[in-house]
């Protein structure tokens, strides 16, 4: 009988993590039969279905989670009964803690085998929260390379695998190519603009970048702004920058939003693992965010890490600028990216920082989806 396996990924990104350790999985064990929840690249690498669609999770913060707590709850019930009625050998849920941890707990008295792929932040709030972990998986696979020491510390079973962005192509872009296909004049700037792959998280970024452009557009009429976007939010980008007096370049294609990478001079992003994406790209760039006011209190009291970009946690200093809240303004984003696309020095520095981060990214036993695909099937084989 083969083994199946039963996964879950809330988001985008959670997404393309799935697809790559379900395609490393098959080149291991190619009668691996798949179920669960997942996106267009899940099902593109072998998920036959997903139980319902992937994007009904794709929310963050309190303040907007709260009026979606009844519909949320329907999705874990509906996801509970699968696994119990399928009792699959491995179960592996991917990022989307505020659901996964739930949807873990739930399942804990089926002694099913199970496995959490990337790590809850606690090390950045609530750090008492890592008591509630015991017994929640099998096995935690870590994406960063302080998490393995964090979690073991409080003798949690984890394995760092190395970050995902290593094998993104992120680096491999070619700015001629995306130059040639979009008509853009060589000499013109290319800003790349990151507002968020959730549905409640691009509409906060938009308007504020839309305001920025206008502001750039004096000094830099040829300014070419491209958004690359997940399919979950193209719909609600399109129609939110209908109105902008600067037309953004919206680009839905991977190799596409690569070669954006290459021809770009700048980059504003939000928080996240598009920071990593874009230092891989040797992108220069400034992270900004803006959350729900309540939402962004309550974070400001739990929050115990000095940065909020990754490649500033990872880099241990202030590599590069952090434009929150109040800070993510049209006039003072406008004026960093000036900076950024004028000032040859500090975007040198940026890279060169950037060059440690990456290398800090690397796990000791390969690429990071066959060193996850190994600590799966670890667990799989690994007697009850």
């Amino acid at each position: 009988m083969p083994t199946r396996i039963w996964l879950l990924a809330g988001e985008a990104s959670g997404d393309v993590l799935g697809a790559r350790l379900i395609t490393a999985l098959r080149a291991r064990r190619p009668d691996l039969e798949f179920s669960g929840v997942g996106g267009p690249r899940m099902l593109a690498a072998g998920l036959p279905a997903s139980l319902f669609p992937m994007a009904d999770l794709a929310v963050m913060g309190l303040a907007e989670v709260l009026p979606r707590l009844r519909s949320l709850g329907r999705r874990l019930d509906t996801a509970v009964a699968d696994i119990k009625t399928t009792r699959p050998d491995l179960v592996i849920t991917i990022d989307s803690p505020g659901f996964c941890l739930r949807l873990l707990k739930r399942i804990k008295p089926l002694g099913l085998k199970r496995v959490h792929y990337v790590a809850p932040q606690v090390w950045a709030w609530r750090e008492k929260r890592v008591a509630e972990f015991p017994g929640l998986w099998d096995r935690l696979l870590c994406l960063l390379p302080f998490e393995e020491e964090f979690f073991a510390r409080h003798n949690i079973p984890v394995r760092f695998v190395g970050h995902p962005v290593l094998q993104s192509g992120a680096n491999l872009g070619n700015a001629a190519r995306f130059r040639s296909r979009y008509d853009i004049a060589p000499d013109a700037p290319v800003l790349v603009l990151m507002p968020g792959s959730r549905r409640n998280e691009a509409p906060r970024l938009l308007p504020v970048f839309g305001k920025t452009l206008a502001l750039l557009a004096k000094d830099f009429p040829n300014l070419v702004p491209v958004i690359p976007s997940s399919p979950v939010v193209e719909q609600t980008i399109r129609k939110s920058v209908a109105t902008w007096r600067v037309q953004p370049l919206i680009i839905t294609g991977l190799y596409d939003k690569h070669d954006a990478y290459a021809a770009a001079g700048a980059a504003l992003t939000k928080s996240g693992t598009s920071t990593l994406e874009l230092a891989l790209g040797g992108v220069p760039m400034a992270v900004t965010y803006r959350v729900n006011p309540i939402t962004a209190a309550l974070a400001r009291r739990l929050i115990k890490v000095p940065y909020v970009a990754m490649v500033n946690l990872l880099a241990g200093r202030a590599l590069v600028p952090e434009l929150l809240q109040s800070d993510c303004a049209p006039a003072k984003l406008a004026a960093t990216v000036t900076t950024l696309l004028t000032d040859a020095a500090a975007a040198a520095q940026q890279r060169a920082g950037f060059g440690e981060v990456i290398a800090s990214l690397k796990a000791p036993d390969g690429e990071p989806d066959d060193a996850a695909a190994r600590a799966v099937l670890e667990v799989i084989d690994a007697k009850q």
